[in-house]
C-alpha cells in the first residue's frame, strides 16, 4: 500500500505486552482464588481486543492509515488460510462426532482392549482421538468421564486413568494436522504439515512408548471388570481413519478436511438420525466452535503487522 515504515521501536511491543499482563495476569489472579479454569475465565480475544487498541495508539498516523497497516495484517494470505483451515478443522471435528464417529471410535478401543491393560488401552485411544480431531480438551471431555467409570470399576488409581487420558489427548494433539496450534506453526513458518508430523513424531515417540510401559507395569487393575457389550460402528470411525491418512500422504488440507465432513455427513445421514438441516447446523456449530482461535488469528495477524510498519521486530533482531 506504499507505506513507509516508521521507527517507534520498543514502543509497538506495547501491544504484546498489554495482552500478556491482561491474560496472564487475570488467569493467575483467579488460580489464586481457586477458581476453576481460571486462564478461561477473562476471553483470550477480550484481551487481544484491548491489545488492538492500544496498537491503534501507538503513532500519530490517521485512523484510517492505521487501520490499511492494520488490515493488511489481519488479510495476509497465511492469516486468510489459518482462519479457513480453522473453521473447516472444527466442521469437521463437529460432524464427525455428532453422527457418533467419537463415540463409536471410543467404543472400539475398548472393545479391542484387554481388561488388564485398560490404563494403557486409555492413553492409545486418547491418543488416536486426538490426532484425528485436533483437539486435547474435546478429546479428554470425550473419553474423561468413561475413563474415569472404568477406574471405579476395576479397582485403578482414577487420578492415574485420568493421567493416561490427558497425556495421550496431548500426545495426539501434538501431531494432529488439524490442531488450531499445528496450523499456525506450519502456516507462520512456512513449512509442511506432513514435514511438523515427522518431526514431532520424532519428539513425541519416546515419551509415548516409554510412557505405555509405564502404564502396562503400574496400570494393571486390581480385578478384572466386565464392560459389557459396546457398541460400535467401523463404518463411523471410517472418517477419522481417511482424514489422518490423506493428511499423512500430503494431500490439500482443504480438499482433506472437505472430504471429511462431507463424508461424517454422508455416513451420519445413512446411519443415524442425522438429515441435511442437522447437517448443515453441525457445520455451523463447527464454524462457531472456532470462534476464539478464528478471532485471535485475525487481531493478532493485524497487531503483528502494525508492530512491523512501527520497526518493533527490527528492534528485538538488533537486540
Amino acid at each position: 500500500m506504499g507505506y513507509t515504515p516508521k521507527k517507534e521501536g520498543a514502543l509497538s511491543l506495547l501491544p504484546f505486552l498489554v495482552f500478556i499482563v491482561i491474560y496472564l495476569g487475570a488467569g493467575i489472579y483467579f488460580q489464586v482464588k481457586g477458581v476453576e479454569m481460571a486462564f478461561y475465565q477473562f476471553p483470550s480475544v477480550t484481551a487481544m481486543f484491548m491489545a488492538v487498541l492500544v496498537a491503534f495508539w501507538i503513532g500519530d498516523e490517521s485512523l484510517n492509515v492505521k487501520f490499511g497497516i492494520f488490515s493488511r495484517g489481519a488479510g495476509n494470505e497465511n492469516v486468510m488460510t489459518m482462519l479457513m483451515i480453522y473453521i473447516l478443522a472444527g466442521a469437521f471435528s463437529a460432524v464427525a462426532a455428532a453422527m457418533g464417529g467419537r463415540d463409536a471410535t471410543v467404543n472400539l478401543g475398548l472393545s479391542l482392549v484387554p481388561t488388564e491393560f485398560l490404563t494403557a488401552g486409555i492413553f492409545v485411544i486418547s491418543a488416536f482421538m486426538g490426532t484425528a480431531t485436533g483437539t486435547s480438551m474435546g478429546t479428554v471431555a470425550a473419553i474423561v468421564p468413561i475413563a474415569a467409570g472404568v477406574a471405579v470399576k476395576s479397582g485403578i488409581s482414577e487420578p492415574l486413568m485420568v493421567a493416561a487420558c490427558v497425556g495421550g489427548a496431548m500426545f495426539g494433539d501434538n501431531l494432529s494436522m488439524i490442531s488450531d496450534t499445528t496450523i499456525a506453526a506450519t502456516r507462520t513458518q512456512g513449512c509442511a504439515l506432513k514435514d511438523k508430523f515427522k518431526m514431532n513424531f520424532r519428539i513425541a515417540l519416546p515419551a509415548a512408548v516409554l510412557t505405555t510401559i509405564l502404564f502396562l507395569v503400574i496400570g494393571q487393575p486390581e480385578e478384572q471388570v466386565a464392560l459389557g457389550h459396546l457398541d460400535y460402528s467401523l463404518l463411523k470411525v471410517f472418517p477419522y481413519i481417511a482424514v489422518l491418512v490423506l493428511a499423512l500422504l500430503g494431500a490439500n488440507v482443504f480438499l482433506v478436511l472437505t472430504i471429511g465432513i462431507f463424508l461424517a455427513g454422508f455416513i451420519g445421514m445413512g446411519t443415524s438420525d442425522m438429515t441435511v438441516i442437522t447437517f448443515a447446523q453441525n457445520i455451523w456449530n463447527g464454524f462457531m466452535s472456532m470462534g476464539e482461535a478464528f478471532f485471535l488469528a485475525l487481531f493478532c495477524g493485524g497487531i503483528s503487522e502494525m508492530i512491523a510498519y512501527y520497526g518493533g521486530i527490527d528492534w528485538l533482531l538488533s537486540k
